[in-house]
């Protein structure tokens, strides 16, 4: 333990770190790795598969199952699947053995460890079916962040129990790793009309897409609208530009759906969109529940391209059907965006750092589109004059908004901080801790990013503050802090 100035702040002697052997199989197309200028090198790996004898192409697939099958679920029909990418390069009619065409679709298959580099960045959730918990336990699922080969980064999973004392116990996740399915999305016109707004004037362009496809529309239906404005495109200006945008918004929209038979700690969430295709960052999950009674999980996400960040929104109910949609506007064109786990006089509220430096709260009549934010925390303490943030939802107390923040001071250092928001009205800060809840301790200083301690969500449970948090980018530590201590340090 160790004594701050806002109390016992107990680092839990539970630690996850990264595991290399956690793999997923993605298609692989040799000469197109991302530093050659060239075109692929499909066509000569296919020839010289074509060209191996029989014998030689069951030998080299009786190797490649031998050594992987153990490694993926449902391998042959992965190799099958890329197989059939390369099916419009085989000449019509011409007898392809099956063996033949597994050992091609492995040719184009290879592994990534999707933690091969770094765990970290958790994000903690009540589980939606507490069945078979025993009394004053709480189940959860921890959101985390994988991060592999080229700083890749995608969503994963874990699953634990809360003990009536307030310690966390995390379940060893599936010795597996699987990525969903992919499917088409339903699409809203409010966020093509706010990103284009954003974007520029899109005008009479964009008013002849939308104004006949409702508020929803599928992405047969937007197509069938594009190209008849494509058609018709030389009597409206910047036409040809907005279909380019806007298919490039609709590209962002998306959902993914896993098989109820596979466990929750071997669900990843990997990048779907070129939008997201160098990783999907910093999740923040939140259990929503609206003003019905109903619960939805939600969770904002970092997409990054490799050179231009934007924020998603994740929604599912039982983290096996999710959907993911663009969050527009201006206070959402940074990162880290957090919901209010509830609805504020009837809109939904979020904190946000659209200034890239300071605390804000943003309010909205949809989850997906925050236009404006208003700051209510600005960097002064020594510890945070780089930047602020938040380190996941707000957390609903009797005392007012537990909302934790980190601050970045000299040396690139991230502390996590707190200040309290009042219950009606988080524009205004009731309490705010002078001094961080959480630094890195001297053995928390080296990993992947340095001096780093990061949190995307904690909750309450037990009359205990249950932080996990990043330690440098590498590895995720636990801390527990006593409510009624954090709370009257924040009142003093």
């Amino acid at each position: 333990m160790m004594l701050t100035n806002v109390g016992i702040v107990n680092r839990v002697p539970l630690r996850l770190t990264a595991d290399p052997s956690r793999v997923v199989a993605r298609l692989f197309v040799p000469g197109q790795e991302g530093f050659e200028h060239q075109d692929s090198r499909a066509g000569a790996v296919l020839t010289r598969i074509l060209a191996l004898s029989e014998d030689e192409v069951l030998s080299s697939l009786d190797d490649v199952i031998a050594r992987f099958d153990s490694r993926h679920r449902n391998l042959g029909e992965t190799f099958r699947r890329h197989a059939r990418e390369l099916a419009d390069r085989l000449r019509p009619g011409a007898p392809v053995s099956d063996a033949r065409m597994l050992l091609l679709g492995a040719a184009f298959t290879g592994e990534y460890a999707i933690e091969g580099a770094a765990l970290c960045n958790p994000s903690i959730v009540p589980h939606w079916d507490q069945t078979g918990t025993a009394a004053g336990t709480l189940r959860f699922v921890m959101s985390v962040r994988g991060v592999g080969e080229g700083h890749r980064s995608s969503v994963g999973f874990r699953t634990g129990v809360i003990d009536e004392y307030g310690c966390p116990e995390v379940e060893p996740p599936a010795a597996l790793a699987t990525v969903g399915t992919t499917m088409p999305a339903l699409l809203d016109a409010v966020v093509f009309r706010n990103e284009l707004g954003r974007l520029h004037d899109a005008g009479e362009a964009a008013n002849y897409v939308f104004d006949t496809l409702g508020e929803r529309f599928s992405r047969a239906h937007l197509e069938d609208r594009l190209k008849l404005l494509e058609a018709h495109s030389s009597t409206r200006g910047r036409a040809l530009e907005t279909i380019s945008e806007i298919r490039a918004i609709a590209d962002r929209t998306y959902a993914v759906e896993f098989s109820h038979r596979i466990p929750i700690s071997e669900r990843v969430l990997w990048p779907a969109t070129q939008a997201e295709s160098a990783g999907m960052e910093d999740a923040r999950f939140v259990r929503f529940v609206d003003d019905d009674g109903s619960k939805t999980y939600y969770a904002s996400y970092t997409a990054y391209s490799g050179s231009v960040i934007s924020q998603q929104l994740l929604k599912t109910n039982d983290f096996r059907l999710f959907t993911s949609t663009p969050m527009v506007g201006r206070a959402a064109a940074n990162k880290g965006l957090a919901l209010f786990p509830r609805r504020i006089n009837g809109r939904y509220a979020a904190l946000s750092r659209a200034d890239r430096e300071s605390n804000s709260i943003a309010f909205s009549d949809r989850p997906f589109v925050w236009t404006d934010a208003r700051a209510f925390q600005r960097p002064v303490a020594p510890w945070e004059v780089v930047q602020l943030g938040n380190c996941g939802s707000p957390i609903e107390t009797d005392a007012g908004w537990l909302v934790l923040t980190h601050g970045v001071g000299p040396m690139r250092t991230y502390r996590i901080g707190a200040v309290m928001l009042d219950i009606d009205d988080p524009t205004k800060v009731i309490g705010r801790l002078r001094e961080p809840l959480l630094s890195p301790a001297s053995e928390e200083q080296n990993g992947y990013v340095p001096n780093v301690v990061y949190s995307c969500g904690a909750l309450v449970h037990a009359d205990t503050l249950v932080l996990p948090y990043g330690i440098g980018d590498g590895a995720i530590g636990f801390a527990t802090i006593p409510m009624p201590e954090l709370l009257s340090a924040l009142r003093d």
